[in-house]
């Protein structure tokens, strides 16, 4: 298998580096020239002139910020793909930017997985992801080696849009621990508890998750390198709020953690970890509050 590799920012540029280590890996590319060139050297493979450069691509991954940059890339690969290769994108956009995408590559004869993905910048570096993937399934398992080089699960929910309709629910239960994990700890220093006593003891019982495991005692002490980034779950949820309007439910956790993760861009947080929310937790009650 020859497979190639589309936006290497905090997460791709490991998920890229997991398939290269499999001999996987030919050709990268990135929105920033230099970022591909200095991955292509380090990784001993080509950085893309030209979209023509994955022409010899059995798989392509793409890892983009938006349905626009989606849409883009695709569109440039329908013209060069042979038929038979597929596009998997594990970009986090809307179910419907996900079959626009799908229908403009079957149309070639290129097939076309949405397969965003969950477990945060160490599992991209630690090849822990776990892979929600939208799509035929002959087109998953021509592309699973490439996804196995980096996924500790890969789970087939069904067809083209059902990876990032899985998404949205993944990153409503991910804003609402968030939300919870950042009050808490925010409570738990104005109360003056010992965060090294603090965070072990909830972590040994329910409340116990991985946010608060990874991200506790960072944010405690004022680091937040990201990670996911505040400006990134803000897009997300927008999605989010979207597909909830359509399914005509409401979002109460959704609409707030939206809000907030907004609020920390207008406080230039934008580029920050999400556990920046802390932050405005510690903001003191107001009389109206």
């Amino acid at each position: 298998m020859k497979a190639g590799f589309i936006g290497l920012g905090a997460m791709g540029a490991p998920m890229a580096g997991h398939l290269a280590a499999k001999g996987l890996l030919a050709v990268v590319d990135n929105r920033t020239r230099n970022k591909a060139d200095a991955l292509a050297a380090q990784l001993g493979v080509l950085a893309a002139a030209t979209h023509s450069d994955f022409a010899g691509c059995d798989v392509v991954a793409l890892c983009v910020p938006r349905d626009e940059d989606l849409a883009g890339q695709v569109t440039a690969l329908a013209e060069v793909l042979r038929p038979g290769s597929v596009v998997v994108d594990h970009s986090t956009v809307s179910v419907a930017a996900a079959r626009s995408a799908q229908a403009l590559l079957s149309a070639r004869g290129i097939g076309f997985l949405d397969a965003p993905v969950s477990g945060g910048v160490e599992g991209a570096r630690n090849g822990k992801l776990s892979v929600m993937v939208g799509g035929d399934a002959a087109d998953l398992e021509i592309a699973r080696p490439a996804l196995e080089a980096y996924a500790a699960r890969i789970t087939h929910m069904g067809g083209t849009g059902s990876g990032q309709a899985t998404k949205a629910v993944n990153q409503v239960l991910v804003a609402g621990i968030n939300e919870a994990v950042c009050e808490g700890l925010a409570l738990g220093e104005r109360l003056g508890l010992d965060p090294a006593r603090l965070i072990p003891t909830l972590m040994a019982g329910a409340a116990s998750n991985w946010f608060l495991d990874k991200r506790g005692a960072t944010m405690l002490q004022g680091q937040f390198a990201p990670g996911f980034k505040c400006s990134h779950m803000a897009k997300d949820l927008g999605i989010v709020q979207a597909m909830a309007r359509e399914a005509g439910l409401r979002s109460p956790v959704v609409d707030m953690a939206r809000a907030d993760y907004e609020q920390l861009s207008l406080r230039g947080e934008a580029d920050s970890d999400t556990s920046a929310l802390i932050l405005l937790k510690r903001m003191p009650a107001t009389r109206d509050d």
